[in-house]
């Protein structure tokens, strides 16, 4: 499941835009607590177990890495931006457009995968290359459960 952090943190009203990094990083541990549970996938009317997760960072975002330590908690340890083994959240750091790593990212996949973004022309874009879409408000429903 690719996730596009600027949408899903954009749709909660937490203040995220005081702290995109911290915010982030709470993202990142909210699908780490997420990964390999059961969920409803509505795209294919399943209940799915939920493998890796690919969470795509841009801009200051992506200072989150410094706040997500290798158990996949929040803290102040730096780790790389691969996963850590057991930890199934991938962090891509976008360099250029969060969008297009996204779809970098689809394409890997050979387009069988879940995005999870808002963005209309960022969803046409995946399901050009054979991926489902959803929207932040499902990902967020799923964090509550």
């Amino acid at each position: 499941m690719v996730v596009d952090a600027a949408n899903v943190m954009g749709s909660r009203p937490d203040g995220w835009w005081r702290d995109r990094p911290a915010a982030a990083a709470r993202l990142h541990a909210d699908l780490v607590r997420l990964a390999g549970r059961e969920v409803t996938v509505p795209v294919r009317g399943d209940t799915v177990p939920v493998g890796e997760f690919i969470l795509v960072l841009e801009g200051a975002a992506r200072a989150a890495m410094a706040h997500i330590s290798p158990d996949g908690s929040a803290n102040g340890s730096p780790v790389a931006a691969e996963a850590p083994e057991g930890v199934p959240v991938r962090v891509v750091l976008a360099m250029g457009s969060g969008d297009e790593a996204i779809v970098a990212a689809v394409r890997e996949l050979s387009g069988e995968c879940v995005v999870v973004t808002a963005d209309r022309e960022l969803r046409r874009r995946c399901e050009t290359f054979g991926a489902s879409v959803l929207g932040p408000g499902w990902m967020l429903s799923q964090f509550e459960e």
